[in-house]
């Protein structure tokens, strides 16, 4: 790796791909195991596949901010690794796929020259801070949330608060309102409000979709904007310590936040005040008011009769809050781009937009700061590369997670189906390219990555058993939607049929949906009205399985005959619980805290010996029948089981050695003594496990 090591300018960085490649070596090895391997991967966004032997690398765009010269290396990366398809995501990431382990190192050192990272894009982490493409440009928005956004992923990029908690944590800025980034389904979500003169959020907290959607709650109505990243490391703070670890399916900040109610939440938050690095946090605000403005003449639409080009204006094309600019959205089937089409793109859009373009959370591509002159030439450039498709963020532009074509977890093929149903749509009601409030989404599982509960018609993968027989599936929930300042609705489920029959499905409810709705309905409120039992009704007979035939058993997309096959899914990690293990990682934790501190990063220092002696308490005990759920029941059974035992004596319990931090400010002379106790701490641990272990040899 000599010859692209020497390329990076940052050391923090380089060190990071270092320590992948020699943990893949370690793993190739048999040094260390497959599940010791694991988190250490996720977290550097190498992903397992559902086929064997190659990997899934998530590259993770914050906000989905991407450069022209951005776009065109990620294109040449998947070329040169992967299967030369770029795949965006509903988080705004890029995802590319049938990667060689071997290979990922040389992949992020190549993608770092331009400041793209893999790092924290899966595991148990703060995943990707998503943001509404609509930021800065749209007349609603109180101001640019752009800078708030980036402010919080560079913060909490590998910090160590965040670097190994009991599941993912996903944070979202909406640009006004409107709410585009769903607040209300995010661990942490952010809608810009102006009060008396002073920019801050409406903070909303716990939510969370997946098989038990959940609403988040309001946790300020205005949170100022110094008190951003205070608030949010605090709140990481109090789930690190008090989250699930044990139970994957009840470790997400939504189910603390049940146990412990709003005001107990908060008050844990408060608690974490003393130990924070910052009581505030000003965020340095850049000129982000774009390029010059505009002439009278380069204001002005052309003239024109070519009917492509003046439907894909009524659908795809959206004047800015600055005069005579445009924002142009791209529509992309399945959010797949090829690379030769992106690196084409990037042509296009260095000639005709400024700067930057934005990965949406419905996996397409928006162009800012277009002139309004230089539309039709835009259209003619893009209908040249096949990317001229009318109908943005209609019904005929439906959301899908991979599904069964990459993912473990796959149930049934999303993508496939989507296809499909676009193609029903196109030919078949075109004219629903012009309405924006019917949302068609599909998930390939109960996960939700493709946020079919928040859809108005939305379809979940599923099987159908017929006897010996298995069928694909998909679950129709219908109703859901986004209400705006941080309301939502999620979808009801109501009936199960077989995939196949999901457009005879979707034509039924669109049909109905044009001969009985009232004036301007939103589909939520036709649905309201009529309510559950009259679109089961009306579907019944689709989901009747004693008629099926062979094609079926076939899934959309696919011509082998459906084979049911879930494999382990990495979404959120996993829990390393080997002593072993946990010992070696609580010494490389200490090394991180000595380096912290002699950068001068005292809250780091104090926070990484902090999970250093976590972690060497964790490896002691997985030889009891402690319950180790949570950081909180770590440090309790360690005292009950090593120091009222007498094995660990330090004078004091653990639980007062190692909540020393919450009570002191994190400054340069209790980062020292902390980090003394730390070592200490992991003395007495190590020999009390080689007495383990020698007692073993007996």
């Amino acid at each position: 790796m000599e010859s692209f090591r020497t390329e990076l300018e940052n050391p923090v960085v380089e060190q990071d791909i270092i320590d992948l490649e020699r943990k893949i070596h370690a793993f190739q090895t048999g040094r260390i195991s497959d599940e010791g391997f694991r988190s250490l991967r996720l977290a550097r966004g190498v992903y397992g596949q559902r086929q064997p032997g190659v990997q899934m690398v998530r590259i993770k765009i914050p906000f989905g901010k991407i450069s022209p010269r951005q776009l065109r290396r990620i294109a040449d990366i998947s070329d040169e690794y992967a299967s030369s398809n770029l795949h965006i995501t509903t988080r705004q990431d890029v995802q590319i796929h049938y990667v060689s382990l071997d290979k990922t190192p040389e992949l992020w050192a190549k993608l770092e020259q331009d400041n793209i990272t893999l790092r924290e894009a899966c595991g148990n982490t703060v995943r990707n801070v998503t943001g509404s493409p609509w930021a800065g440009i749209a007349a609603d928005a109180p101001f640019d949330v752009s800078p708030y956004a980036q402010a919080v992923f560079t913060y909490f990029l590998r910090n160590p608060v965040c670097q190994d908690m009991g599941r993912k944590f996903k944070i979202s800025f909406s640009a006004s309102e409107a709410d585009d980034s769903y607040s209300y389904v995010h661990d942490l979500g952010f809608i810009p409000k102006i009060q008396a003169g002073q920019r801050g959020f409406k903070v909303m907290l716990g939510g969370g979709i997946g098989s038990q959607p959940h609403h988040a709650e309001v946790a300020f109505d205005f949170l100022p904007t110094d008190a951003l990243i205070p608030f949010t490391e605090a709140v990481l703070r109090v789930f690190d310590y008090y989250g699930e670890r044990a139970r994957r399916h009840k470790a997400r900040l939504k189910y603390l936040l049940q146990d412990v109610g709003l005001d107990g939440f908060r008050q844990l938050v408060a608690e974490q005040q003393q130990a924070l690095p910052y009581a505030t946090y000003p965020i340095a605000i850049p000129d982000t008011s774009g390029p010059a403005p505009l002439s009278a003449a380069e204001q002005q639409l052309p003239a024109t009769t070519d009917t492509a080009y003046l439907r894909w204006l009524a659908t795809n094309t959206f004047a800015q809050v600055q005069p005579g600019y445009y924002a142009v959205g791209i529509k992309l089937t399945n959010g797949d781009l090829h690379s030769d089409k992106a690196r084409l793109l990037a042509d296009i859009a260095d000639q005709y937009s400024h700067d930057e373009m934005r990965l949406t959370i419905e996996q397409n591509i928006l162009m800012r700061f277009v002139k309004a002159a230089d539309l039709l030439a835009l259209h003619a450039a893009l209908a040249e590369i096949g990317l001229a498709d009318a109908g943005y963020q209609s019904p005929l532009d439906i959301v899908a997670c991979p599904g069964t074509d990459t993912c473990n977890l796959g149930i049934s093929s999303s993508m496939g189906l989507a296809r499909e149903l676009e193609r029903v749509l196109a030919e078949e009601f075109p004219h629903l390219a012009n309405r924006r409030d019917l949302v068609i989404k599909i998930s390939g599982c109960m996960n939700a990555c493709g946020q079919h509960t928040l859809a108005s018609i939305g379809f979940q993968g599923m099987t159908i058993k017929v006897g010996a027989l298995v069928a694909p599936a998909s679950q129709l929930l219908l109703g859901g939607g986004n209400l705006g300042d941080g309301r939502g609705r999620f979808a009801d489920k109501v009936l199960k049929l077989p995939a196949r029959r999901s457009p005879d499905a979707l034509r039924r409810l669109l049909h109905d949906y044009a001969q009985h709705q009232l004036p301007d309905e939103p589909f939520h409120v036709y649905y309201d009205r009529q309510g559950s039992d009259y679109f089961y009704q009306m579907l019944k007979d689709l989901s009747l399985v004693d008629n099926l035939t062979q094609a079926d058993y076939t899934d959309w997309g696919n011509e082998a005959e459906y084979i049911r096959a879930i494999g382990v899914g990495e979404c959120a990690g996993v829990v390393v619980d080997m002593v072993a293990t946990l010992l070696v990682e609580s010494d490389e934790k200490l090394d991180n805290a000595e380096a912290a501190l002699q950068a001068g990063r005292y809250a780091d220092s104090i926070y990484w010996a902090y999970t250093a002696m976590l972690y060497g308490a964790k490896a002691l005990l997985t030889s009891t029948d402690a319950v180790l759920n949570t950081q909180a029941a770590i440090v309790r059974h360690f005292d009950a089981h090593f120091t009222e035992t007498g094995a660990f004596d330090l004078g004091q319990s653990f639980h007062g050695i190692i909540h020393q931090m919450q009570a002191q400010p994190p400054t340069q002379g209790f980062a020292e003594q902390y980090l003394q106790d730390a070592r200490l701490v992991r003395q007495h641990i190590h020999h009390i496990r080689n007495t383990q272990l020698d007692h073993a040899t007996i």
